[in-house]
């Protein structure tokens, strides 16, 4: 095994550390953030002063091997 493996798990941990400083940039620097909400399924534009502004939905739902099934 190469000692410069990372495992998946190592990857999504870095993903996620350099997500988050990218959002604690944006909110120091008082810049909207886009986030997605799950819940809502809808893409969310949050300012720096809490209010948040729906800016568009998710289009489709279900895999992609379930749609390509249904338009064949």
């Amino acid at each position: 095994m190469n000692s410069d493996y990372i495992t998946d798990e190592q990857v999504v941990k870095r993903a996620n550390a350099a997500v988050g400083l990218e959002i604690e940039k944006l909110k120091a620097m008082e810049a909207p953030v886009i986030i997605y909400h799950r819940k809502k399924q809808v893409v969310v534009k949050r300012n720096s002063d809490g209010t948040e502004t729906a800016v568009g939905k998710r289009l489709r739902k279900g895999s992609y091997s379930e749609r390509i099934g249904k338009e064949i």
